[in-house]
């Protein structure tokens, strides 16, 4: 058995780049700054739940937008039917219509002509060529509406704008590596790093700055303003009859800055137009001495001075109760320039600095932890040639970091999460190898045949493992989001990373080390006398016993889910949760009482951690994002009184409406990643296996429900991450045991299958127990030590990897069982109805002959 020189040359040049790229992760700045520029020099970006930050989702305003686009439009369709001398009674804005009425009828034909002008046509999308604009007449009454694709294309146009505007506002303030993306149709993802003011940000991202300069209406009541104006009140709630007639808009702006008054060294914003909307505000000032006028923006007034003198300079300023934050902010609002609709702040988190630091180091310390204890059990498991598979260990994980920098990826702590379980997933393809060699061995082999039958009888049953978990990883990026994603991007770059470390390094290296040291067997040798080998354990004597158990937890599972129910986080109820760090123990009756004396409706307290961390839940408030902002500021407020040494480390504010979406993509990816499952162990197997893949499937996850049920742990997008995952681990494991199976099935044809089954179980068991142990001690380190943030992931799965173990013997294999002496039994009586049909038939065919 000979290895290729060059692919081994390839292996070295693999693994040799894969240690340089990832090298800069584990250097300070000040050292890699003083490393030759040929080398690489690019680190893992790191998630806002690791560095601190706030993650900010937007959502275009459809109504707001085609509210304003029809207002617009009344005002050309005026213009246009004015310029053709076609009379109307009236032009009027009806919800989401205009309703133009011709006063000759017989000018209706003429009047749609005109109106039709007013129309775009789509340019791009599936929809490209179609016009904007839906109009239809009858008697004399015209209707113009916009279509539905003329809405999409508002909103996309209105999306595509607000990035612009939303970069430059946050230029304004100088935010160092924002990120600005477009997400789905109508929706912007904006994370910032470093610490930031939620109520700023709300302020700076979802202000519409629309400004507008107006006059006030002379002699104007503001219980009865009449047409033509409306009542606008200012921050310290007085009310201003305004004139609706936009004098002066705030596109004309050209600068705003802050300075600040020099008598009362007050807070100022001053701003200047461009030379035509100076001259129109000199011209504004010149006719209206004397009289009041008001500065709009987003339908509040900002200061309502009276003009003494005509302003031609170009430049003004506006005063008001501003502080020296507010007037920045409203300076760089100015700059940026109005958004182009209004935008509504649909999710919010913000993870304190200090929070990301020791999330970052949870995660270090867990993930060594983690990576320890996995490589002490393969080394006991296996002695030096333990050592083998913890090199190929240690270079996975490498690998991986190496591949996480190279695709830009953002290492999250649930990402921190993934790597640790690819750990626990890469060791096992080298247990499936290591006993197959030994198995191989046991039947008399020589070195080179044990090494290549171990390997060749392996490979199909880690590509069924790995594939299931790849399904689970797949579908959990597509409808996750945030640092879910990022989970499933490093478990996905682990299982496949392991395929090259855990099967091809390890089969090129154990094949020179037989070579170099003219091995005539493989004696993989344990550390401790422990062989679950040439056992003959009839595990479907039990059969009826571990189904009934099964059956039992999972209805009471089932029942717990009903009642008390489940914790449900942030993510699934909406609302306002934020986490408290307190220098002493917290009292939680004291913050209690304290907290429900704000008039925020439901609050709730939980302790998380330690006795000094607690979470604070309350309901969504009414009134829009600014009651959320509120809301918020009101917490923070009473939190500071009643214990001034408390700290927040991290706010979440979700919407109902993302709330409804994360729920339903959980329960969505879970029923699509089992049916994935189905199809999958269907096409490779056959149907018994996949019916009895699913039904232990259905049985496993109820049984986790059961566990968040009893628990009271979050049941957040975390959790649906350790359900799913636990789905791929689940079907992993039995996929181990059915390949067995289906092989014994073709060696041992007339073996009657219970026969099949329980040898096929005691061939695997060692697998089974070595597999499921290293994927508990990675992951026990996390569950213990990596705080909340993946309590919701890393305990289940602690519960889950047991829950899975036992139910590949006990529950899958009897129900494999089950339905095959239900398939042998049914083949058996259509062949006893066929032969007596045969017999009828031939019994009749015999007098005719006679």
């Amino acid at each position: 058995m000979r290895t290729s020189p060059w692919l081994v040359f390839t292996y070295a040049v693999i693994i040799v780049l894969g240690f340089l790229v990832a090298l800069p992760n584990m250097l300070p700045q000040a050292t890699l700054a003083r490393i030759p520029a040929w080398l690489p020099h690019s680190q893992v970006s790191l998630g806002l739940d690791l560095r601190g930050g706030s993650h900010l989702v937007l959502e275009v305003d459809e109504g707001d937008l085609t509210h304003e686009r029809l207002q617009s439009l009344v005002g050309d369709a005026r213009r246009v039917l004015r310029a053709k001398n076609i009379l109307t009674k009236s032009i009027v804005q009806n919800k989401d219509q205009i309703v133009v009425v011709v006063t000759d009828p017989t000018q209706t034909d003429a009047a749609v002509t005109e109106l039709k002008t007013l129309a775009n046509t789509i340019n791009t999308g599936i929809t490209a060529g179609q016009s904007d604009l839906a109009i239809n007449q009858n008697n004399g009454t015209i209707t113009l509406a916009f279509s539905p694709a003329g809405i999409a294309a508002n909103v996309d146009n209105a999306v595509q704008q607000s990035l612009e505007v939303i970069r430059q506002r946050v230029d304004q303030v100088g935010v160092a590596e924002p990120t600005i993306q477009r997400i789905g149709s109508n929706r912007v993802l904006v994370q910032l790093p470093g610490t930031q003011d939620p109520s700023r940000l709300r302020e700076l991202l979802g202000s519409t700055a629309k400004m507008s300069f107006h006059m006030l209406a002379e002699g104007g009541d503001i219980t009865n303003p009449g047409p033509g104006v409306t009542v606008m009140k200012d921050e310290k709630g007085n009310s201003y009859p305004i004139q609706d007639r936009v004098e002066l808009s705030g596109d004309r702006l050209s600068d705003a800055r802050v300075s600040f008054d020099p008598n009362t060294h007050e807070p100022l914003v001053t701003f200047r137009f461009d030379s035509a909307g100076a001259n129109r505000f000199a011209e504004i000032t010149r006719e209206n001495v004397g009289k009041p006028f008001a500065i709009v923006l987003d339908n509040k007034v900002l200061s309502a001075p009276v003009i003494r003198e005509p302003i031609t300079g170009g430049s003004g300023q506006i005063s008001g109760n501003f502080t020296a934050e507010s007037a920045t902010t409203l300076s760089a609002l100015l700059r940026a320039g109005a958004l182009p609709a209004k935008l509504t702040i649909i999710e919010e988190r913000t993870v304190g600095a200090d929070l990301g630091s020791d999330a970052i180091r949870m995660g270090i310390y867990s993930g060594i932890v983690g990576f320890a204890l996995v490589a002490a059990f393969i080394f006991v498991l296996y002695g030096a040639w333990g050592i083998l598979a913890n090199v190929a260990l240690l270079i996975h994980t490498v690998l991986t970091f190496s591949a996480l920098t190279l695709v830009g990826a953002t290492l999250t702590l649930p990402g921190i999460a993934g790597v640790v379980l690819g750990i626990g997933l890469a060791v096992d393809a080298n247990v499936l190898i290591n006993e197959r060699i030994r198995e191989e061995t046991r039947k008399g082999r020589s070195a080179f045949a044990a090494i290549d039958n171990g390997f060749r009888r392996a490979y199909s049953t880690i590509i069924d493992g790995n594939m299931t978990a790849l399904i689970a990883a797949a579908i959990l990026f597509y409808f996750g989001s945030g640092p879910i994603r990022g989970f499933a991007v490093t478990m996905g770059l682990g299982l496949i990373i392991s395929m090259f470390t855990s099967v091809a390094f390890v089969r090129v290296v154990m094949i020179a080390i037989a070579r170099r040291r003219k091995l005539k067997v493989i004696n993989i040798q344990s550390l401790f006398r422990f062989s679950p080998y040439d056992r003959h354990i009839q595990f479907m004597k039990a059969r009826f016993f571990g189904v009934s158990v099964s059956a039992f937890l999972s209805i009471a599972s089932i029942a717990l889910f009903i009642y008390p129910g489940l914790n449900y986080g942030v993510d699934f109820r909406g609302g306002i949760q934020m986490s408290v760090k307190t220098k002493d123990p917290a009292n939680l009756s004291t913050f209690r009482e304290g907290l429900n004396t704000l008039g925020l409706g439901e609050i709730s307290l939980q302790s998380f951690g330690d006795n000094n961390t607690i979470l604070v839940r309350a309901q969504r408030q009414d009134g829009g994002e600014a009651a959320q902002t509120a809301a918020v500021e009101k917490l923070k407020t009473e939190v500071g009184k009643i214990d001034p040494s408390a700290t927040i480390e991290g706010t979440d504010v979700i919407g109902p409406k993302v709330s409804g979406e994360l729920a339903w993509a959980g329960i969505l990816s879970v029923v699509i990643a089992s049916l994935a499952m189905l199809f999958y162990i269907w096409a490779r197997f056959e149907w018994p296996f996949a019916v009895g893949a699913i039904v232990t499937l259905v049985l496993d996850v109820t049984k986790a429900i059961g566990f968040f049920a009893i628990t009271g742990l979050d049941f957040n997008l975390t959790a649906i991450a350790a359900i799913l995952t636990l789905v791929g681990y689940s079907v992993n494991d039995k996929v181990v045991v059915y390949d067995r199976m289906r092989e014994n099935m073709r060696l041992y044809k007339s073996m009657p299958l219970r026969e099949i089954i329980d040898k096929s179980i005691n061939e695997t068991l060692a697998r089974s127990l070595y597999t499921n142990a290293t994927a508990f001690l990675a992951l026990v380190p996390m569950a213990i030590w990596g705080g909340s943030a993946v309590s919701s992931f890393a305990i289940p799965m602690v519960f889950g990897i047991l829950v899975a173990g036992a139910s590949s013997i006990f529950i899958a294999a009897p129900i494999l069982l089950f339905l095959g002496d239900w398939r042998t039994r049914h083949r058996h009586t259509n062949e006893v109805k066929q032969a007596e049909a045969d017999k009828a038939a031939a019994q009749k065919q015999l007098p005719a002959a006679e």
